[in-house]
């Protein structure tokens, strides 16, 4: 069992919960300020796993409501294309 703090919450970036609480005291109380500042929620999945987790830890903190709390801009990920299918 992981010490406190060594939880993984976001799985495709490694983030501990410890560097996200570190993100909230240092005043980044939005889950965009804490995917910028930690990369939580860049990975595969976009956010979708840990965005719910991140969001419950926001809240605890703060004490703001967990529905007042916006979610990520999902983003698709890129793939490179070959320049004859652009010509179509």
């Amino acid at each position: 069992m992981p010490k406190k703090g060594e939880t993984i919450i976001c799985r495709c970036e490694e983030i501990t919960e410890e560097e996200i609480r570190k993100a909230i005291r240092e005043g980044h109380i939005t889950i965009k300020t804490i995917k910028r500042r930690t990369r939580a929620g860049m990975g595969f999945c976009q956010g979708r796993t840990c965005s719910i987790l991140i969001r419950d830890i926001i809240s605890e903190m703060t004490g703001v409501k967990k529905k007042d709390i916006l979610p990520y801009t999902i983003r698709f990920p890129l793939y490179p294309v070959e320049l004859n299918v652009l010509k179509k």
